[in-house]
């Protein structure tokens, strides 16, 4: 009995994307050949993959034995690539690196510059996500390597700390926290600004990012620091919208240093100093334990450990 990869490939897109039309548009297949594949392959191995008597596709126990092989085997296909591709060294190839919602952001895309700059042949790709979304892409093999806040706990991964990240406390310029001077921008804004304690935060309204937001954990972490469990809270999906809610006054946040920068200086947000500051979290490295790196990845791990400082950071004058 031989085992179609190509099928077994279609076969894993169904499972993945939890039906045969979903299937179907990501490999730019017609519905009824997604189908006719998957159909064979049933035939070939004899016995049934996808359950299709409910309203979710999705597979049988003899599926779920296939699907977790089936990872192995693409798993193992991408080592191979990258295994032929170091004998080609730095000369061609193509980077994916992941990176947690403000990593990605804010520190990925001007180190992959710095990146394309040392090896212009090789084509930089990034995909940004919450940790979770990165940790499945991890997992699954989609992604070689990835740079989070925090430390993912999946035991098929492995973590190296590279660098260290804040989290500020922001208000927008019309926010009583907020100095009278900081609405006129950066040239305006005393040089120091007196700090609050977390009792004058009791009524605030905090902004939080999204629940599976590494931020999202750190943030309350903090709040319960600052005995400020019973605080009114409000949630917002991602950074940008964020900063964009504080700036309207809709409330304050705990969000990294490094994604206010351009925003303080502009005297579109006020960083407001605490007496008891958010500890600093770790920015990590993260891949799979079982996967050899490429000579890409290996030269990007290389530049990430000699980055002793993200690019860009706050005007001494704002904190």
């Amino acid at each position: 009995m031989q085992l179609n990869l190509h099928r077994l490939w279609i076969f894993m897109q169904v499972v993945e994307h939890h039906g045969f039309s979903a299937a179907a548009q990501k490999l730019y297949m017609s519905q009824p050949s997604v189908s006719n594949q998957v159909r064979k392959l049933e035939q070939s191995l004899r016995v049934p993959l996808i359950d299709r008597s409910g309203a979710r596709t999705r597979p049988t126990a003899e599926g779920e034995v296939l699907a977790a092989y089936g990872k192995r085997v693409f798993l193992l296909a991408d080592e191979a690539v990258a295994a032929v591709q170091q004998v080609s060294g730095l000369d061609s190839g193509r980077l994916l690196v992941g990176g947690s919602t403000t990593i990605g952001t804010y520190l990925l895309p001007p180190l992959l510059a710095r990146y394309r700059e040392l090896h212009p042949a090789i084509d930089c790709d990034v995909f940004v996500g919450n940790n979770e979304a990165v940790v499945e892409r991890l997992l699954a093999g989609d992604i070689g390597i990835a740079v989070v806040a925090g430390t993912p706990t999946a035991s098929q991964l492995v973590s190296e700390t590279v660098l260290g990240e804040r989290l500020v406390l922001i208000a927008g310029p019309r926010h009583p926290l907020a100095s009278a001077g900081a609405a006129a921008g950066a040239a305006a804004r005393p040089a120091v600004r007196p700090a609050v304690s977390p009792d004058e935060l009791a009524d605030c309204r905090f902004l939080l990012r999204e629940p599976g937001s590494q931020t999202r954990e750190l943030q309350e972490q903090v709040l319960d620091d600052w005995e400020l469990r019973q605080v009114s809270r409000g949630d917002v999906w991602g950074p940008e919208a964020l900063k964009q809610c504080v700036a309207a006054g809709l409330g304050v946040t705990l969000i990294s240093e490094h994604a206010v920068v351009d925003d303080v200086c502009a005297g579109s947000l006020v960083v407001v100093p605490v007496t008891e500051p958010p500890r600093s979290r770790p920015v990590n490295l993260v891949s799979r334990r079982d996967r050899l790196l490429s000579p890409a990845e290996r030269a990007f791990v290389d530049l990430l450990r000699t980055t002793d400082q993200w690019p860009r950071e706050l005007p001494p004058a704002s904190v």
